[in-house]
Order: C-alpha cells, then structure tokens, then sequence
C-alpha cells in the first residue's frame, strides 16, 4: 500500500470518526428535547466538572451574585409555599357550641373564654335563573291608550338566556382555566343539570370577542405607543372545512416591557410571512423591535429600515450555548457562565428597581466588558475552526455572530431589555391551552381567541381576576358608546376595585 493511499485511508477515516461523533451528539441533543428536562437552570457543580478552565469564570459568577439575598429569598418563597393563607375580608360563618350542661342550667355558668376552631369550606358554584318581570300598565282613565312597561336593561344579546356573569364564566374556563366547550359542556350538565350545547357556547366567543373588539383596540394602541416592543409568535391548528384536516396558523405576540398598564396584545394570521408584521404592528409604528433571529423579522427591518430597528435576544444565544453544553462541550460552557454573569448584573438591576438611566450606566459599567469578552472569544474560535460549523457548539457561534451587531445595543439604551422573555411568558398560557382544546376552531376563531387572550393577560399581568373584571364589562358595556369604552380599560378597573376595597376597608375601621 502506498503512502499516499494510506493518507487518503487515514483521513477519510478520521472524517468518518467525526462525522460518527456528531450524528451521536445528534441524537443525543434530539434525545435530551423529546425526554429531558427543559430547564436551562445551571448548577455551577456541573460546569466544575467539565474542565478547570472553568474555575476562574464561576468563581467570578460566584463574586457577582451576592449568596445572602439568594437564601433569604429562598426561605420566604419556601415559608409562602408551606403556610395556608385567605385573603382578609373572607365570609365567615360562625357556629357557637354550648355545653349540654350549660344549655340544661345557663344561669349556674359563667363564661370565662373560648376555644376557637377554623376550617375552610368550599362551595361549588350554582345557576340561578334570574327571571326579569315588567309589568304592563294601562291608565284607568284612559284605557284606549297603549299600555306602558319599563324598558328593559340593554343585554349581551337580546332573546336569550345569556348573561354577563355566563359569559365570564364560560370564558375565564376556557382560556384561563384552559377548559374546552366540550369539557364545560359536560360539567354543566352533569354537576348542574344544565344543558348548554358546545354549538352555543361557540357563538358566545364570538359574541364575547365582539363586545371586547374596542377594548382590544385600546390595549392594542397603548401597547405600541411605548416605541419599544418585544415580538414573538406561535404555531396554532385551525380548522379547515372541506379539507378533512387541520391547517397552521400563528398567533402573534406584543408586548412593550416596562410599561405599567396595557402591555401586551395578539393577534391572529393564518401564516408566518414578514408581510403580516404590517397589520400586527401597523405601518405607521416607528421603533424598537426586539425578537429572535427568524428571517421574516430581518426581511421586514429591510423593508422599513427608516423606521423600524431590530433588537435580538440574549435568552435565544444562551440557549444555543446551553445545548452544547450538554454535550460537554467546555468552550460552550465557558460562554454560558459568561452569559449568566450578564443576567446577574440584571437582577441586581431589578431588585434595586433601577431606572432606564441607571440602568444604561451600570450596564456600560459592568457588562460591557463581558459582552466584549464573548465577542473576541467566539470570533477568534471562528477564524481557528476550532469547532465544525455543523456540530451544536459551531451553530450556536454562528447564530451569535450573525446577530451580533444587535446584541449589544441594550448596553447604551436602558429601555431595552436583556431578552424577549416577556414576551415568551405571554405565550405559555396559549401553550397551555392549545394542548386541552388543540384547535381554535375555523380560521375565524382564531381572532377571537386573540382579543380574548388580550383580555385575559392584561388582567393577567396587573393581578386583576379576570372574570371578576369580565363580569363588570359586560354588564357594563351594552349601555357604554365608544367615547367613553376607556373606562373599561382593566387598568381603571382595578384602580376602580382598588378604591372600593380602601373605603370598606376604612369604614369597617371607622
């Protein structure tokens, strides 16, 4: 065998060997997605045990996480977790026991103290019919005259049995409680004996969705006045009649972070094109974008550079790294710990409640240097080949290198935020949800499952309860013009209850 023929044996064999050592982290990293947990939560004794090169890097995580808030806030979650607690108004019943000797001869006992035993009793909920009478009346003078009756209050909907507390009801189970019709359906009929057919309960949304429409609006509005928004999207089936089948469509996601009031909102396509970024957002919006690196967002920045500006997402580059990671890849490991020591310098920032302002100089301060330090790093690991393009470390560089340009932007401009995590937190209840009921229905549902979600996660996110507001809406609604529908935004709802609560409070003082 010649010498050139067994270099050409020895190369294609160390090919083979790597291309065997990447299939396996493959289905190793395929494995860990189907079956493993998803969590990106890093215990430092795991990187410890990669390398020793990590040591200096987690003893520099360990300086800039103080451990003491850490345990102390640990121990109040765990004490809340272990502790039953009501809230302070509760109905209270009270039963009083006598003793059998003491009801035989009250006069011969005098009473010294009392022991005093608490439970908590639930009460499934009930229908009540509630019936409306309006009497008709006829002058007794003059009995030729057409009779007078009261005017009924306006309704939902006229010649039918749905009320507003229904209503709310039926909504708060489906997209809170994540219930589908048929679920309910059930329930009320066999806990209740009522009969309320899914067809039905169907319309409701729409009707529900329909009187929500201006409120939607508002919200909508007031989210995208900010000039900063995070954006994201989700896969969700639909159907498709006279298909026989299911087709994809994709509920759109916004929020504006920081924002007290009115912060988030969806909005239903039935694809995933650049193009539908001109009705989510609007073509007269002007800001800051923040999301993941999908080509469509790219396409639509290029479209609308004099006034659209992309923001990419520390959390997406961190979870690239994280995955490889796994694999045991040291250098991976090394750029997570560096990523991790960004989201400290975060939460110090959120615990301190620190202002736009702040935030950019102690950002400028303290991470600055980070960032820069991952940038040189993964850019001469790029230049050396250090890692294959196709292995999970190489992708995970790339993707970072392709976006890096934007990655630093929030260093200099305190509105923005380290990641689109709010964002994606404004999609998990829809995750939820779409796996009880799985479809939304004909592609026209699927607007209204958008408003409602927006209903339901701007009460959501100001710890309003959102039947409680439903109810007060929807009654109030059918007499309201569209001048005056800002009073039902859940942000004046809440200040509304709020104020309520503060005056009871005081009077039962007084």
């Amino acid at each position: 065998m010649t010498e050139e023929r067994e270099k050409q044996l020895l190369e294609t064999i160390a090919e083979q060997k790597a291309m065997i050592a990447f299939l396996r982290q493959q289905i190793d990293l395929m494995k860990r997605r189907q079956y493993g947990p998803k969590s990106e939560r890093i215990d430092d004794k795991q990187l410890e045990l990669l390398e020793g090169l990590l040591e200096q890097a987690c003893v520099e995580q360990e300086e800039r996480i103080s451990p003491q808030p850490r345990k102390q806030k640990t121990k109040k979650r765990a004490k809340a977790q272990k502790t039953i607690r009501y809230p302070e108004d509760i109905p209270v019943v009270e039963e009083v026991i006598e003793p059998l000797e003491v009801q035989a001869a009250p006069d011969k006992w005098r009473r010294i103290s009392q022991e005093v035993t608490e439970e908590l009793i639930f009460e499934p909920g009930r229908f009540i019919l509630k019936r409306t009478i309006r009497p008709k009346y006829v002058a007794v003078q003059e009995p030729q005259q057409a009779p007078i009756v009261a005017p009924l209050t306006p309704r939902l909907l006229e010649r039918s049995l749905l009320s507003p507390e229904l209503l709310a009801r039926i909504v708060t189970a489906k997209y809170v409680d994540h219930l589908p019709l048929y679920r309910q359906e059930s329930i009320f009929e066999s806990r209740y004996g009522v009969y309320l057919p899914r067809q039905a309960m169907a319309r409701w949304m729409q009707l529900a969705a329909f009187w929500f429409q201006p409120i939607y609006e508002l919200l909508r509005k007031k989210t995208l006045a900010s000039g900063y928004v995070q954006v994201d999207e989700t896969c969700i089936e639909y159907l498709s009649p006279g298909h026989g089948k299911t087709k994809q469509g994709r509920l759109w996601t916004v929020c504006s972070p920081g924002q007290s009031e009115a912060n988030v909102f969806y909005q239903w396509h039935t694809s995933r094109a650049a193009s539908c970024l001109d009705k989510v957002l609007g073509k007269k919006y002007k800001g800051s974008v923040q999301c993941d690196a999908y080509i469509g967002y790219i396409s639509y920045e290029r479209q609308n550079s004099e006034r659209i500006s992309l923001r990419f997402c520390w959390a997406h580059v961190r979870r690239k790294f994280h995955e490889a990671m796994k694999m045991g890849c040291a250098d991976a490991a090394w750029v997570t710990v560096q990523i991790n020591n960004l989201y400290a310098i975060e939460a110090r920032l959120r615990e301190r409640k620190a202002e736009k302002k702040l935030r950019a100089v102690i950002r400028q301060q303290e991470a600055q240097r980070i960032v820069e330090r991952i940038g040189n790093v993964i850019k001469r690991w790029k230049l050396q080949g250090r890692h294959r393009p196709q292995s999970p470390t190489g992708k995970a560089i790339d993707y970072t290198l392709s976006l890096w340009p934007k990655l630093g932007v929030y260093l200099t401009d305190g509105r923005i935020e380290i990641d689109n995590n709010q964002c994606e937190n404004a999609i998990r209840p829809t995750a939820v949800g779409k796996k009880n009921w799985l479809f939304v229905g004909e592609e026209k549902a699927g607007e209204a499952s958008a408003i409602l979600y927006t209903i339901v996660e701007n009460c959501r996110r100001i710890g309003l309860d959102p039947e409680k507001y439903m109810r007060i809406a929807l009654t109030r609604l059918p007499r309201m013009t569209n001048q005056n529908v800002n009073q039902l935004l859940p942000s004046n709802i809440a200040k509304e209850l709020k104020a309520e609560q503060s005056k009871k409070t005081e009077k039962a003082a007084a």
